[in-house]
């Protein structure tokens, strides 16, 4: 039996389809593990994610979260950015903060420890 044009088209359209509906993850995530002096994590520690602008402004790019047990808050963006940290957590005595920055990419987890005093 000989093939046909119309079974050689439609193997070709259901091959373009699939290598098509290969869709690139471009999802960047995002982890925050906040410590104290001595190492040890910080649980209901209040994370702030944003992007400054002149002016000392957090812009209008941010997010925030807060610690689980093991000192961690995790996020998710579509697009890779660079975010500074700010980390705040009470304490008996006073408040203890924390900053840092973080350089999230295309399809890859990130990671950053901030260490509040």
């Amino acid at each position: 039996m000989k093939p046909t044009p119309i079974l050689a088209v439609s193997l070709g359209v259901v091959v373009v389809l699939f290598n098509g509906a290969c869709v690139k993850n471009t999802e960047c995530k995002a982890t925050v593990h906040c410590v104290d002096s001595t190492g040890a994590p910080l649980k209901n520690t209040n994370v702030l994610l944003y992007a400054p602008v002149s002016g000392g402004s957090t812009g209008d790019v941010k997010t925030s979260g807060i610690t689980d047990e093991k000192g961690d808050v995790r996020f998710t963006f579509k697009l890779p950015a660079i975010f500074d940290v700010k980390a705040t957590a009470p304490s008996n005595s006073n408040t203890l903060t924390g900053t840092g920055l973080i350089r999230l990419e295309e399809g890859k987890g990130s990671e950053k420890t901030i260490t509040l005093k």
